[in-house]
């Protein structure tokens, strides 16, 4: 084994999170001159460069970003080793950080994970909650619950479901302004758009008889928080397209009325994406199978078609 010290990769983990070898160093209780010559170290028995410093920061090489991966799942697992072991039990254990999309979060899986909680108290959650595609290994994601089609193949992705996004809007909306009839109709609508991997959503295509048709839309309003759309969109302002789980509390109970019923739009899928395949810890696998059971249930309900 070239590592002769694994407190050395400690240094390395810490450092690459505060982006300076002082910070690092201070919050580790070392002196900055015990800490560089441990990532000195570090770089000696493996043979290569971690970091490209600078007078402003320190940047992960490629063979630093490969090592630090390995390294801060192998202090995870230990710790999780611990805390099975200190718990005397079979019940899972630790903190599980958890990255999902706002209006997704807000109105479907905080009940689920209250839930989950509920039958597994020695869980703690750390929720994140936004639009915006985080990197699940730099900020230290166990699981991402993430819309669209995975392209990092570093990642472990497991189906959730494959929702079909419905139009709606609010009937005072259509009071004042009539209710669209086809999908061309929407061009002549306030269309509410929200962000897409960074992008605005403002070309929607639909399908009827196994004919699509797309029709681009304009709006007032644009927002990279999809629960803010929707508040809109309830409020009057315009016109949605959204996932009808999303929506479902809000055309229960009349906020929101489904347009263009006859017409479906294109399939989003929904994923778990987790850093690693080879090191899940047993607290991520288990609120994966589940969320996966969850949105099973509620894709068979009709919830997310």
């Amino acid at each position: 084994m070239k590592i002769e010290n694994l407190g050395d990769l400690r240094i390395l983990i810490h450092t690459a999170r505060c982006g300076s070898l002082t910070a690092a160093a201070g919050q580790l209780g070392l002196t900055p001159a015990a800490a560089s010559a441990a990532l000195k170290r570090l770089e000696n028995q493996l043979g290569t460069r971690l970091f490209e410093r600078s007078t402003r920061a320190m940047r992960l090489t490629t063979q630093g970003q490969t090592l630090l991966d390995y390294a801060a799942r192998a202090f995870e697992l230990v710790a999780e080793g611990e805390a099975q072991v200190a718990a005397d039990r079979a019940d899972l254990v630790g903190t599980l950080r958890i990255a999902a999309p706002s209006d997704l979060a807000r109105t479907t899986l905080l009940p689920w994970l209250d839930a989950f909680v509920d039958q597994h108290p020695a869980i703690e959650i750390a929720l994140t909650i936004g639009d915006r595609t985080l990197d699940v290994v730099r900020d230290e994601v166990d699981v991402a619950i993430r819309y669209g089609t995975l392209v990092d193949s570093r990642l472990v992705a497991r189906p959730l479901m494959t929702a079909r996004p419905v139009v709606a809007a609010a009937p005072s909306y259509l009071e004042r302004h009539g209710t669209p009839l086809t999908p061309q109709d929407l061009a002549h609508h306030n269309c509410l758009a929200y962000d897409r991997a960074g992008k605005p959503h403002r070309v929607w295509r639909f399908q009827r008889d196994g004919a699509w048709t797309e029709v681009r839309v304009t709006g007032n309003r644009r927002v990279d928080d999809a629960s803010i759309a929707r508040q809109w969109a309830v409020a009057g302002a315009g016109i949605l397209l959204k996932s009808p789980l999303e929506q479902r509390q809000d055309m229960e109970r009349g906020a929101l009325v489904r347009l263009l019923p006859e017409w479906q739009s294109e399939s989003y899928p929904l994923h778990a994406v987790m850093p690693s395949g080879r090191f899940i810890p047993a607290r991520v696998r288990a609120v994966v199978d589940y969320l996966a059971e969850r949105f099973s249930q509620a894709e068979q309900a009709g919830s997310g078609v």
